[in-house]
């Protein structure tokens, strides 16, 4: 029988061959997953024998991480924020850098009893979150896809959070969103901000996995930025506020709609890559 640390140690280079990113932390996080343990149990028990089954299902896992199947769909978890989130293939995988998204709208706005729009809301990362930390919040997370809603709810009733947001299908760039969207004091989103072009030279676990329809809108880019920014005087109530994420590269673009668009106080915040990603805007 192999150890826990040879089972490690080879799968790790096993990983590493197929061109996977942290391929040791890849390795013991499955290695968790499959042992219903923390990584930190790994190591206190690195000369543990893994059972023939424990064996055999770890391999089936491995095998997919190896064709660059992301880890989150394998384990069917992800933490955002603190908080534990059920991940499907219906719904993109949340990063960290939308945790700055998420705090500087809870930064922002903890004190107030505000109405919230979460744009494409996917798994529900940032509703679940902000219905979290903010207490009078109230949030309408909107998404076009039925299958990502169903994760959203799941997501929510799982943190104990779904009697403050309400999940409905729907599309921002059909003309007749805004018919019964209107008052809001925030509208957020981290919306597929992945242009046509650069698609096709994602790494394989977003171009082949991950939704497209969350991560590209299969023109420049900002598609969703100029529909989002261009209805926002309709959205919201005076003084409410929009925050974006965007991807490296567009701000100059993006702070320009947000001027067109009658939106004051810009600010942008960068990530912890020295890369502007969110931007903010109010309506006077």
């Amino acid at each position: 029988m192999l150890t826990i640390l040879e089972v490690i140690n080879l799968s790790s280079d096993y990983l590493a061959g197929k061109g996977v990113q942290e391929s040791k932390r890849n390795a013991e996080l499955l290695l968790c997953h499959v042992l219903s343990c923390k990584r930190i149990n790994l190591y206190l028990n690195y000369d543990r024998p893994v059972g023939d089954t424990e064996l055999a299902n770890y391999r089936t896992l491995l095998k997919r991480r190896g064709a660059r199947e992301p880890l989150q769909y394998l384990t069917g978890s992800v933490e955002f924020y603190g908080h534990q989130l059920k991940i499907t293939p219906s719904v993109l995988i949340p990063r960290p850098e939308t945790e700055i998204l998420v705090e500087r709208v809870i930064t922002e706005n903890s004190n107030r009893s505000i109405k919230i729009l979460d744009i494409g809301t996917g798994s529900g990362n940032i509703a679940v979150a902000l219905a979290l930390h903010i207490p009078g919040a109230v949030i309408t997370g909107m998404d076009k896809s039925a299958e990502a809603l169903i994760v959203a709810a799941e997501n929510a009733a799982i943190n104990s959070c779904a009697d403050k947001i309400n999940f409905i299908e729907a599309d921002v760039l059909k003309d007749d969103f805004l018919a019964n969207h209107q008052g809001y004091d925030v509208i957020v989103s981290n919306p597929p901000y992945i242009s046509e072009k650069e698609f096709d030279l994602l790494e394989p676990e977003l171009r082949i996995h991950e939704p497209k329809t969350a991560l590209s809108d299969m023109a420049d880019g900002l598609v969703f930025y100029r529909r989002i920014l261009q209805i926002a005087g309709q959205l919201l109530s005076k003084g409410g506020k929009v925050y974006l994420e965007m991807a490296q590269g567009q701000c100059s673009q993006i702070r320009e709609l947000f001027t067109l668009s009658g939106l004051n106080n810009i600010k942008v915040i960068k990530d912890y890559q020295n890369i502007e990603r969110v931007i903010s805007g109010e309506l006077q």
